[in-house]
């Protein structure tokens, strides 16, 4: 309490002293000894109350021990068992937590990582991947501000995710305990392969692979690529002690139509260990067809090169940019792209009249809003000379294809100028415009279709700014391609809307996310979220069937099949109420990257214990590394002083007191007639 709060209190005991003496004694006519328990009893009531009314603060003070963290964190993917360390790593982690000295200095903390990272004791190192930058990225989220030391049990070979020697904080040592064979065997590897997803016919596409040598004698082995039982490509390839790797670059022919599945190999005469990464399958969907765009400018401008870059990442798409003036004929092109019209533009309006092309309309700084009124009647331009930054608002309820939430919200503004936006007839809105935090009622991004023909708006220029963002926030320009080819999708399709709308791949590589997303629209063509989405898929060679139901998600529904194994499936997505149905197929590769290893990281590992200032350390070692732990002065635990501060009108027992002796002095008064 504080020297007022404590004088307050002599004070009002005081007082309720000097009450009672008056009321019981000064008072009094007779003196008896029921006077001086009721003046005792009125003392306390009357210094109860004053308790209360000035109400000091008691502090308490109490010490904790807080130790340091120590999280133990071992690798649970399957390359674990591919390289016949499970038992070596089980042994290892029960060595270090169930260690006593290290429980009593440190607060030690069991985690588990594949694809994901969780809090576990139990390990059955069945994980399809291994992610160790997703360890770095918890263990900083965990442990905010505090300086800890972290075990590693793994074998360092990561098949996701960012390099993780440079994503654990470099003030917290890491210690990796190595797991595996580290004695170097002969060994062939496919490591890499890169293909097109799509080809087209009659043409021929490349394929690049990385070939990868482990070993010291001077070796010739033989590459080649096939289909079914013929040999499309081989040739011979030298390695040594010094020339570890090549790069092979083969053109194929795109002959058939269709998925086309292939096979890379690479032998030797010489024994290898592990033979499995000797071989990969690769699918390329060979087209007949490609939608080829045209961007029509009068600007020089940054986004130009984002469309493009962003719809080329399609090999389905080609694109052209023009000049307004350049524009000769429109008869090549599936798709126009008017970027920031002008009156300039006149001659490529005119000749789209006849052409029919679906156009996709961007609007800035530059744009002539008189001449776009004049010759499009979806949108309605009110607009000043004054420049605005509008943000965007995604809409959940947008319907004309499966879309997801990239998070725009968080997207840098679009600049366009300052003004009003209505719709006209048929326009649905993906993304709506803000100002700050105010809502301006009007589109940022619109769709509309009218007699079969298909318009798109983006209503401000800058959307470079959002390719990199998006970017920056997955690490990959992915997400951004893939929600413009959606766009540049729904204008170079003139089909009538179907009932229900499925979206998948046609291959996908055995271990990956096996994700299929639908939509399903009532008859007048809203999205109708109480649909029954069910999914059956059959394995063509077993016959073996596995039925799933689609859960729904923003606007679609989706589900993920993973497990299933390596084969070709049909499938079929029905509408339990309409009996609405979609067939086709898909084909899972069959590549399990975890077994693609036949050593440990040692490179890695030795160069994430240097940037943290940590130690590698092999499984015979583990007690040197416990020795590490444990005399290390910096790793102390720490005593952490609380304060509770309690206000006396919280003390339930003073009140009980105060009515106590209130009740107790009325019944003695009571009792001897005094009242």
């Amino acid at each position: 309490m504080t020297t007022n709060a404590i004088l307050l209190v002599l004070l009002s005991i005081i007082i309720a002293g000097v009450l009672s003496f008056f009321q019981y004694y000064y008072k009094a006519k007779t003196k008896s000894k029921w006077n001086l328990v009721l003046a005792f009893l009125r003392f306390v009531s009357f210094s109860g109350i004053l308790l209360l009314l000035i109400n000091p603060i008691i502090s308490r003070n109490t010490f904790e021990i807080v130790k340091m963290p120590l999280p133990i964190v071992v690798d649970n993917s399957s390359s674990i068992v591919d390289l016949k360390a499970n038992e070596t790593a089980l042994e290892l982690y029960k060595k270090m937590s169930q260690n006593k000295k290290l429980q009593d200095k440190f607060d030690v903390q069991s985690y588990r990582f594949d694809t994901e990272f969780q809090q576990s004791e139990e390990f059955n190192f069945k994980g399809k991947q291994t992610n160790i930058d997703e360890v770095a990225k918890n263990l900083k989220s965990i442990y905010k501000n505090v300086v800890f030391p972290t075990v590693l049990i793994s074998d360092g070979n990561q098949t996701s995710g960012n390099d993780y020697v440079y994503s654990f904080d470099a003030n917290n040592k890491v210690y990796p305990l190595v797991v595996g064979d580290t004695t170097k065997f002969l060994d062939l590897k496919i490591n890499q392969l890169n293909a097109n997803k799509y080809a087209f016919h009659k043409n021929k596409f490349p394929v690049e692979v990385f070939l990868q040598y482990s070993g010291n004698k001077s070796i010739i082995a033989d590459f080649s690529i096939s289909q079914g039982n013929s040999v499309l490509s081989k040739q011979s390839v030298s390695f040594s002690s010094s020339k570890k790797s090549e790069i092979v670059n083969v053109l194929l022919p795109a002959d058939k139509v269709g998925l086309q599945v292939f096979k890379a190999t690479i032998s030797s005469k010489e024994k290898e260990k592990n033979t499995y990464n000797n071989t990969k399958n690769f699918a390329v969907e060979v087209i007949d067809q490609k939608t080829n765009v045209a961007i029509v400018s009068d600007i020089n401008h940054p986004d130009i090169g984002t469309l493009k870059r962003a719809i080329e990442s399609n090999a389905q798409r080609k694109v052209t940019v023009f000049k307004p003036y350049e524009v000769k004929s429109l008869q090549d092109y599936n798709i126009l792209i008017l970027y920031q019209p002008t009156a300039e533009f006149m001659s490529v309006f005119e000749s789209n009249k006849l052409a029919g092309i679906n156009t996709f309309i961007i609007t800035g700084n530059y744009t002539d809003f008189i001449f776009l009124n004049e010759h499009q009647a979806n949108l309605v331009f009110k607009m000043s000379g004054q420049k605005e930054d509008y943000l965007a608002e995604f809409n959940s309820q947008f319907n004309l294809f499966a879309i997801d939430n990239l998070g725009f919200e968080n997207f840098p503004p679009l600049q366009n100028a300052f003004g009003t936006v209505t719709t006209k007839g048929n326009v649905s809105t993906l993304l709506s415009s803000k100002i700050r935090n105010i809502e301006t009622n009007s589109p940022l991004l619109a769709f509309s279709e009218n007699k079969g023909k298909r318009s798109a708006f983006l209503l401000g220029e800058n959307i470079w700014k959002w390719r990199l963002q998006s970017h920056v926030d997955n690490q990959s320009f992915e997400k951004f391609d893939v929600f413009v080819d959606k766009i540049i999708q729904y204008l170079a399709s003139n089909n009538s809307k179907k009932i229900l709308v499925v979206n998948h791949e046609n291959f996908y590589n055995s271990g990956e996310a096996i994700a299929i997303s639908a939509q399903y629209f009532n008859k007048n063509y809203e999205f109708d979220e109480k649909a029954r989405l069910t999914i059956s898929a059959t394995n063509t060679k077993t016959k073996q069937v596995k039925n799933y139901d689609l859960l729904k998600k923003n606007n679609s529904f989706k589900v993920n099949l993973d497990g299933l194994s390596a084969g070709t499936y049909n499938f079929s997505v029905k509408e339990l109420n309409s009996n609405a149905t979609y067939n086709s197929h898909f084909e899972i590769l069959d590549f399990d990257i975890e077994k693609q290893f036949v050593n440990p990281d040692m490179a890695k590992l030795n160069q994430l214990a240097m940037q943290t200032q940590g130690k590698v350390y092999y499984p015979n070692q583990v007690n040197a590394l416990i020795k590490t732990l444990l005399e290390n002065e910096n790793y102390k635990s720490v005593q952490k002083l609380i304060v509770t501060k309690t206000p006396l009108i919280d003390w339930v027992w003073l009140l009980v007191l105060i009515i106590f002796s209130l009740s107790s002095e009325w019944f003695i008064r009571k009792y001897n007639g005094m009242l």
